[in-house]
């Protein structure tokens, strides 16, 4: 699971017990700690100053001096939930903002959005399931081109059900991706296994951390570009930063700190 270094779980270890199975132990911890990150954090949270991620690391010269070197280009920032599925929830919450403002963007999104249902049937990918999914999609993109705004962007991300929705379709448009070049994302595939077999373990299921490969499949495969600012212990005080893909300009900013995603904001 996710760690968001600005959350800590109330949660405590139990003393350990002979008795007690340790592996269901761990288990019901982390179920709690689960719950407790759904019930506190909104999938995606209101906009802030990107002053206050130099308030978080204040004591952390590392991290807060990275930090400092963000603050010229960037001056806000949307925290995501951190469930597995932040990367995606970014993408999408930036991505449908960005599209209320640029409607040529939108209508483009949608025409992809149409045909990408009948893709992923002759994929094998399960008709019943698939549909509901894409027609959701499909319900959100026509409500956004007759009421756009931010407000209804953050209603529609933060609703549970419309959100996992959206985010189960992203899903299966990576792994539509991955698989259709498969010759390709297989020397990238670690523990022998097939890119089918990565797909279903690692991209379809919910609450998955995306890596690298789920990044360039889904910018790949929508055709938006992304940039991921990499807020690490690395050598220096910038922030490396990577565009995905290589030879598109980002629409998307995402900040990146290990094992979470959140979306920043340049400044004006």
């Amino acid at each position: 699971m996710e760690q968001n270094n600005a959350q800590e779980s109330p949660t405590k270890p139990s003393e350990y017990d002979p008795n007690v199975n340790q592996d269901e132990l761990i288990m019901a911890q982390e179920k709690q700690i689960a719950e407790e990150i759904k019930a506190n954090t909104a999938m995606v949270g209101s906009l802030d100053d990107l002053n206050s991620l130099e308030q978080e690391y204040s004591n952390d010269p590392i991290y807060s001096g990275k930090v400092k070197t963000l603050l010229p280009k960037y001056s806000k920032i949307r925290r995501t939930r951190p469930d597995g599925n932040c990367f995606l929830r970014g993408f999408i919450f930036a991505y449908l903002e960005y599209c209320i403002h640029h409607r040529d963007e939108l209508a483009r999104f949608k025409k992809y959005l149409e045909g990408s249902k009948e893709e992923l049937f002759k994929m094998g990918f399960p008709k019943f399931t698939t549909e509901d999914f894409h027609d959701m999609f499909m319900e959100v993109v026509s409500d956004l081109e007759g009421s756009g705004s931010v407000d209804r962007v953050e209603a529609v991300c933060n609703d549970a059900g419309t959100s996992d929705y959206l985010v189960v379709y992203l899903r299966l448009l990576i792994s539509a991706h991955l698989q259709k070049n498969a010759e390709f994302f297989s020397f990238f595939i670690e523990g022998g296994r097939t890119v089918e077999e990565f797909c279903k373990q690692e991209v379809e299921p919910m609450y998955r951390e995306c890596d690298h490969l789920h990044i360039v499949a889904l910018t790949g495969a929508v055709g938006v570009g992304v940039r991921v600012m990499y807020l690490d212990r690395g050598e220096g005080t910038t922030v490396a930063s990577h565009d995905f893909p290589e030879d598109t300009t980002p629409i998307i900013h995402l900040l990146y700190r290990p094992g979470h995603y959140d979306i920043l904001y340049n400044k004006a």
